[in-house]
């Protein structure tokens, strides 16, 4: 395999063109080590290939743009769950849920579209986690914001079928 493509150089005289003499993974399977052979001098030299993650954008409210962090979500739900009965298991597995839809709709994702989705998976998790991380996003000013989305949480939660698949009737 004669290798110029991706821009590898000899080392020592410069020369686009080698072939690989040896291929294994590195890294604890993240990456792979290549032993390469420059065809003009002759030289042995080491090459090792990684996935470069693409990097996504996050809008924000007022248009300001900031790389996406994954532990700002694994933050604010904990913040939300303090004192709840949510292991760090779940919440591991919601940012990472998060993290993939992010990469999916990226290169740029709008704040709402990430604060919607840790409302959804919140709900399902834990009520009181979901409004008080809901308090937080949606900016709460008083208590009537409180109640409103108290009232919707309990018209979600009789459409489907309340806690242990009771009918709850309001």
């Amino acid at each position: 395999m004669i290798c110029s493509v991706l821009g590898v150089r000899c080392p020592l005289c410069l020369n686009p063109d080698d072939k690989v003499v040896d291929s294994r993974t590195a890294e604890e399977g993240s990456a792979i080590r290549r032993r390469r052979e420059c065809l003009k001098c002759g030289r042995r030299f080491t090459t090792f290939e990684r996935v470069e993650e693409s990097v996504v954008s996050v809008e924000k409210r007022g248009g300001l743009r900031e790389n996406f962090d994954r532990e700002k979500i694994v933050q604010g739900v904990i913040a939300a769950s303090k004192n709840r009965p949510v292991s760090e298991l779940q919440v591991e597995v919601l940012a990472s849920e998060i993290e993939e839809l992010v990469r999916e709709e990226g290169p740029v994702v709008s704040s709402k579209t990430i604060g919607i989705a840790v409302l959804e998976r919140l709900q399902a998790i834990d009520e009181v986690a979901y409004l008080r991380f809901a308090s937080v996003y949606k900016d709460f000013s008083d208590i009537a914001d409180f109640e409103r989305e108290a009232g919707l949480l309990s018209k979600s939660s009789v459409s489907k079928g309340g806690r242990d698949g009771e009918t709850r009737v309001s």
